[in-house]
């Protein structure tokens, strides 16, 4: 791996990066021919559609988990929404709203370590209502579901499951000790045999290494994930990060490229933290990123809009026409 913009070209030729492969290459080549081959690749995979994701907070605040970026968390002190499983007539509204607007998937994201008894089947009903009503793909992010919840959710239209790792294997338990990494890759692996897409990424700037974040793209290129949401941190003043520096726009893009050379096939998603990036990620979108969440940002907050989106996107000639 001796040319960055000669590996673009093998990987669109079949070669495929793994763990016993020198990486140094992405950290020490120029940024903007890393950015270039990354794009081509982006571009002979994926195309110029951009995959637009809205998600809606469907159970806020008090989670148990201790995971030291999170507002939800209740070991940390955000003064964040606290409410227990939104109304469907909310959920379906959200959703029907998220089609109208071109957004080609839909999800719910709950708070807590996996929704369970009354609230989960609020859910199921929910997924069967917005799937009998509406025509947008649908995602789910509810937590460490089990093999007959991951079945029912299936059933009832949910084609996608997200479930962040957030970081690698060395860094996780600095990041979280109410449960492993272990437990992530064990739930993507019901994922998978479940037969539904994989949504899964994580979260920079938590201090991690450059060799985290490889580990991170690698680990995921292992599993077969369809979707890679990246987020970069955003310090949320009440938890264990608020004094954490932000990211340089040149280290998320750094990143975003490299995740599109290890994992050529999958969507790159920008997730939070695009307030970090120019115009909302114009940069990134033409550096191997290839979806994004739009709309509602869970806890974070950004100036971006679905219209903004597609206003941007447009701009690169990367909305499908008519959209």
């Amino acid at each position: 791996m001796d040319n960055i913009l000669d590996l673009a070209k093998e990987i669109i030729n079949g070669k495929r990066i793994s763990k016993n492969d020198d990486c140094s290459i992405f950290l020490t080549c120029d940024l903007d021919t890393l950015c270039k081959g990354a794009n081509e690749i982006r571009e002979h995979f994926i195309g110029n559609k951009v995959d637009l994701c809205s998600i809606i907070n469907g159970r806020s605040g008090m989670c148990p988990e201790d995971c030291k970026f999170c507002a939800q968390s209740s070991h940390n002190h955000t003064h964040c929404d606290v409410y227990n499983f939104l109304p469907e007539n909310e959920i379906l509204k959200a959703c029907k709203e998220s089609e109208q607007a071109g957004v080609d998937r839909f999800s719910i994201v709950t708070a807590g370590r996996a929704l369970s008894g009354n609230e989960f089947e609020k859910a199921l009903h929910a997924y069967q209502t917005m799937n009998r009503e509406c025509n947008i793909d649908l995602c789910a992010s509810l937590g460490f579901l089990n093999e007959e919840q991951l079945h029912k959710l299936h059933e009832a239209g949910v084609t996608s499951y997200h479930h962040n790792i957030e970081t690698s294997k060395r860094n996780f338990p600095n990041i979280c000790t109410t449960h492993t990494y272990e437990d992530k890759i064990e739930t993507l692996k019901k994922i998978k045999a479940e037969g539904m897409k994989i949504c899964s990424g994580g979260i920079i700037g938590m201090g991690e290494t450059w060799e985290d974040r490889l580990d991170m793209a690698l680990s995921l290129s292992e599993i077969g994930v369809h979707s890679i949401p990246i987020n970069a941190l955003m310090p949320i003043p009440g938890t264990k990060l608020e004094h954490q520096d932000p990211l340089s726009e040149n280290d998320i893009l750094r990143t975003v490229a490299f995740f599109r050379y290890i994992n050529p096939e999958a969507h790159i998603r920008l997730a939070a933290g695009r307030a970090l990036l120019t115009e909302d990620g114009k940069l990134a979108f033409q550096s191997g990123a290839s979806a994004t969440i739009t709309g509602n940002m869970l806890t974070t907050v950004s100036a971006a809009t679905i219209q903004s989106d597609k206003d941007m996107l447009a701009s690169l000639g990367r909305l499908a026409p008519g959209v």
